[in-house]
């Protein structure tokens, strides 16, 4: 089994998380694969590229709520170019500002929204971290994952 972390940041907070995620976790799985949203599409959770593989959305809330500027055209290739993702099984670590608790995480479940509309199959709860809190994203994620790893590679995690 494959983890392909896809990060969406501004600040590059959620790409330390996806970092902290790839050494700690390691030895759970065959591959932890960090990708940053970049100039990616609704075709990195192709079928061939699903294949074998556990996906976690790793992307922080920016302005109003909204997904970052880096994870802007693969959110929008969703809904401009749909396709069944029944395939893809994923998880969340949204994160955010509880003192913006309008917005609260909508970066991260924004991307959940829609994978779930496109048939994508999310395994746990998504896992939320509020940056006012005074906790490190880094430790806490790295705990969430590995539990979150663990129970989807036994088969426990349900939506």
């Amino acid at each position: 089994m494959k983890l392909k972390i896809l990060v969406g940041t501004m600040t590059s907070t959620a790409e330390y998380v996806a970092q902290a995620v790839q050494m700690d976790c390691a030895d759970l799985v065959d591959d932890v694969e960090i990708e940053l949203m970049d100039a990616l599409d609704i075709s990195v959770f192709s079928a061939d590229k699903a294949k074998d593989a556990l996906y976690l959305i790793c992307t922080s809330t920016y302005g109003q709520g909204d997904v970052p500027d880096n994870a802007r055209a693969l959110y929008d290739s969703m809904s401009a170019a749909p396709a069944f993702l029944g395939h893809v099984k994923y998880g969340v670590i949204a994160l955010g500002d509880r003192t913006y608790l309008q917005t609260f995480c909508f970066g991260g479940k924004k991307f959940d929204e829609r994978l779930k509309d496109l048939g994508a199959q999310r395994v746990g709860e998504v896992w939320c971290h509020d940056a006012s809190s005074g906790t490190m994203p880094e430790e806490e994620g790295t705990v969430w994952c590995r539990q979150w790893l663990t129970d989807a590679l036994q088969g426990t995690a349900t939506a």
